[in-house]
């Protein structure tokens, strides 16, 4: 390297984003992922030992999928290579596996880093099937995306999953300081300084990406004029103006906003209230559809009240055309109007149980014929095929009941709904003793 690419590499490094300059480049100084990249776990091993086999690195943004990649990359003798699925295409992986068949030939490997493997498709994903498969390439893949949900079968069958976590606010915290005080990659060269409480905010704010509590950071030194002192402060107030709005992980077509949905459903079901509310604030502050939102209420509705309480499913529905009607932002007074509601009701899944046996049983079973009693007598000519002949009409009956055989005759005895006795089941159930007594009385 001559002297003119030298500088000019290092002013690209100097110009490029904080984010950028502040990624580890070996292991011990990667933060956080202790539970994937600790001294004592397979990928540190295989990382060290130069060893590495064809992984997928799955998690949020910011947590350091792409820089555990760039730590390979300074770490393997094998070939690396990068490319990212949203702008590559077939040509530029033919090119990579043609000069990674050119270096199998010499005994030499070669890594194919894809980020955002997620974004090709299909037939994309296949291409590259055969080459990890005989061992052309060895691939890293990254996604932000459940890469069981995205990502080929045959690809992950090859493939070692690694899920990355959010970084915790401690690591987040070292990360800041370094970024503020350090000269050589961060922006120690600016002479600013970071109050403890600003930087507490940004990583807790941050929710775990580092990505946005640097450029937060680099917003901050960059905007702030310096003091009296002749530093720039990076106080509370800054750091507030730099992260305005807090990052929510929260992807209404991946596995972040299943998770969310199915804390809300779990909520309600659980009869928390609070915890309801939240996972909705959560789910509308990310913009996600309230019909969607109100769909959801109106299953928890009636698959966990039930009859416990019938009126839940009036007021999810209620709640489901008025919030389509009046729209946001007053639609979340109407969605937390009948969440809270379902939440705080009294809980039965005696319906949803009953249904989920008949469906068993019906799998399981022929299907046996409807008693001759109960069948169509509506039209001419019914009678004489013994189509309702001897049918007890409930209302000619004291109670409005009559104790009458309504499954087939080979089922009988059957029982699908078990009453939980839970609200106003209780209430149900009495009925049912009730007019059940009085006809065996009645008869007797």
């Amino acid at each position: 390297m001559d002297l003119f690419e030298y500088m000019r590499e290092n002013n690209m490094k100097k110009d490029s984003p904080l984010a950028s300059r502040m990624r580890p480049a070996t292991l011990d100084e990667v933060a956080g992922q202790r539970h994937i990249i600790g001294r004592d776990r397979l990928l540190y091993r295989a990382i060290k030992a130069d060893r590495l086999s064809s992984v997928i690195f799955y998690g949020p943004p910011g947590t350091g999928k792409t820089t555990l990649a760039k730590v390979i990359a300074n770490t393997t003798s094998a070939e690396f290579c990068q490319i990212n699925a949203t702008s590559a295409g077939k040509k530029d992986m033919e090119e990579v596996v043609a000069s990674a068949k050119d270096r199998v030939a010499v005994g030499r490997k070669t890594i194919l880093f894809v980020d955002e493997i997620h974004r090709f498709n299909k037939g994309q994903q296949d291409y590259l099937l055969p080459f990890v498969e005989d061992g052309t390439l060895i691939l890293i893949g990254a996604t932000t995306e459940n890469p069981y949900f995205e990502v080929n079968g045959a690809l992950i069958s090859r493939s070692v999953v690694f899920e990355l976590k959010p970084l915790e606010k401690e690591d987040i915290l070292r990360i800041i300081k370094k970024a503020v005080y350090d000269s050589e990659k961060g922006m120690g060269s600016y002479n600013a300084v970071i109050d403890d409480d600003a930087a507490d905010f940004l990583a807790d704010m941050a929710n775990g990406d580092a990505r946005q509590a640097l450029n937060a950071v680099e917003l901050g030194v960059m905007s702030t004029e310096a003091g009296e002192d002749g530093k720039i402060h990076i106080t509370l107030d800054v750091a507030a103006e730099c992260i305005q709005k807090r990052v929510i992980g929260y992807d209404k077509s991946g596995d972040n906003h299943y998770d969310t949905v199915s804390a809300f459903i779990k909520s309600m079901r659980g009869s928390d209230p609070d915890a309801a509310l939240y996972y909705l604030a959560r789910m509308l502050y990310a913009g996600e559809d309230p019909k969607f939102i109100a769909r959801r209420i109106m299953i928890c509705a009636s698959e966990d009240v039930g009859n416990a309480d019938p009126n839940a499913l009036n007021v999810a529905v209620s709640a489901s055309l008025a919030a389509e009607r009046i729209g946001m932002p007053e639609a979340q007074i109407i969605l937390a109007h009948a969440c809270t509601y379902v939440a705080q009701a009294p809980k039965s899944n005696s319906a949803s149980e009953g249904i989920a046996k008949a469906m068993e049983y019906v799998k399981n079973n022929p299907a046996y014929g409807v008693p001759a009693y109960l069948k169509d007598a509506h039209y001419k000519g019914a009678a004489k095929l013994g189509r309702g002949l001897d049918y007890k009409y409930a209302h000619d009956y004291p109670n409005h009941y009559v104790n009458q055989r309504y499954l087939p005759e080979e089922a009988e005895g059957v029982r699908f709904y078990n009453s939980s006795g839970m609200g106003y089941e209780c209430v149900l159930d009495e009925h049912m003793n009730r007019i059940r007594e009085k006809d065996s009385e009645g008869r007797g």
